[in-house]
């Protein structure tokens, strides 16, 4: 045997002695789920936690590994995770032991009345909806603008129309002292009516409307504005903290420099944007419920183009809780235009004299699939807060028209990610009116129109 093959032969021997007879097999560490709530450890993988209230995740092995969490709000790679209830969530750890096997553990939390729901989620639950108009933002009172007060009886029929949501306009200044404190009496109040919609089974917007117009969007209203949107909101959020995430709140309305219908200066768009921040600050600062309360801002003057083009979302602390409002009148001198004589509209309609052709069906498309692009496709729903037309009994046939157009838009902004809510401000039997139910009865007064707005939204 030459030198060179002892020695390679001597090598391989050498090799051969040092290797073990199996391989290592690295075996995944069994962890064990562990959640602290109010105190005291509890070895289970799920539970029930109040909104607004603190709990820690701390799973075993407690030394060697390392750990990596995502979900509900989660993250990092602490073994201990301690964390605020926001809503019903799921937390997932991966413990990775010290020869590299990984074990993912899931943690479930219940957070009652407080569903696991994006807004985009909750959005296709909401169907179509109502607004209780001039009633309570009616300045002077509930009643002052004509209509009685709103009463369970009244909240039930919408509900069993078809509706899934309605809208209450709030006015607030008026019920409140020099400082912003808002009446106890008016609270209580609000709170009823909002209770009559739950009872009913619908979801339920209240917001701060117009309110007397003290919301003007410029540099030199804007802390007085800030200061009171702060001020309301604290007392509206606090007051309501406790209710199921059915109750969503809208930080303003129309916002707009009174008589100025124009495209938005940089200082409107900018101090009314900075409005909404104002108010998502606000409700996310008083905790329980509404740390992952679903909350509705508006673009400037709710008008479609103005949102897609200048309109920012706030920053909000809770993720993808934030809904975009907006409102849909066109052709003006068609919805509500009292004296125009365009009472027709659409492909059906047989007069061009009595057409504003330039708002169809097309135009209808065009304007909600760009709030789609714009809002819908990144996660955030659109609340269509207000549409409507009204009726003409000087025109006969023009209930055709309307129930196109209705049927239409609503079908249109559905379809695209928005929640369609009808203006109603009562008296429907009154001419050039959008009322759709007798508010003292419930009844309904256009129950063909009802079935439209309902059907579309399906």
């Amino acid at each position: 045997m030459t030198s060179t093959l002892r020695t390679a032969t001597s090598l391989l021997a050498l090799a051969l002695a040092a290797a073990p007879a199996t391989a290592q097999t690295c075996t995944a560490t069994t962890v064990k789920p562990y959640i602290k709530v109010g105190g005291s450890w509890t070895n289970t993988a799920t539970a029930t936690v109040a909104a607004g209230s603190a709990f820690t995740f701390g799973p075993q092995p407690t030394s060697g590994g390392s750990w990596s969490w995502s979900g509900c709000g989660s993250s990092g790679s602490a073994r201990e995770q301690q964390l605020t209830a926001q809503a019903s969530c799921t937390a997932t750890v991966t413990y990775t032991n010290g020869c590299g096997a990984k074990t993912p553990q899931a943690f479930t939390i219940t957070v009652p009345g407080m569903r696991d729901l994006t807004s985009l989620q909750l959005s296709k639950l909401m169907g179509a909806g109502w607004n209780l108009g001039n009633s309570l933002e009616a300045i002077g009172g509930e009643t002052a603008w004509g209509n009685p007060p709103a009463t369970q009886a009244l909240f039930n029929a919408v509900r069993a129309a078809g509706f899934k949501t309605v809208r209450i306009p709030v006015s607030w200044k008026q019920y409140a002292d020099a400082n912003d404190n808002i009446s106890a009496s008016w609270m209580a109040r609000v709170t009823q009516v909002v209770n009559y919609a739950k009872n009913a089974g619908l979801y339920t917007i209240i917001n701060v409307h117009w309110d007397g117009g003290w919301m003007q969007p410029t540099y030199a209203n804007q802390a007085l504005a800030n200061a009171r949107i702060t001020k309301f909101w604290t007392q509206i959020a606090n007051n309501f903290k406790g209710y199921d995430d059915t109750l969503l709140f809208a930080g303003t309305n129309e916002v707009m420099k009174d008589g100025d219908y124009g495209v938005p200066t940089v200082e409107y768009h900018t101090v009314q944007n900075g409005f909404n921040q104002q108010f998502v600050n606000a409700v996310r600062a008083t905790g329980g419920g509404n740390l992952a309360r679903h909350l509705v801002v508006q673009g400037f003057n709710t008008n479609i183009d103005h949102t897609v083009d200048f309109a920012t979302l706030p920053a909000d602390p809770a993720s993808r809780r934030l809904m975009m409002e907006v409102h849909f009148y066109d052709p003006y001198n068609f919805t509500l235009n009292e004296s125009s004589t365009i009472w027709q509209w659409g492909a059906a309609a047989s007069s061009a004299a009595n057409t504003e052709t330039w708002a169809n069906e097309a135009f209808v498309d065009a304007q909600f699939q760009k709030m789609k692009a714009r809002f819908v496709d990144a996660g955030v729903p659109v609340i269509l807060g207000e549409f409507g037309v009204i009726r003409r009994t000087e025109y006969p046939g023009s209930d055709t028209y309307r129930t196109n157009w209705t049927t239409y838009v609503a079908r249109a902004a559905w379809t695209r990610g928005a929640v369609p809510i009808w203006w109603d401000a009562g008296s429907p039997a009154a001419n050039h009116s959008m009322g759709l139910f007798d508010r003292s009865s419930g009844a309904q007064v256009y129950p063909g129109l009802i079935s439209a707005i309902v059907n579309a939204a399906q």
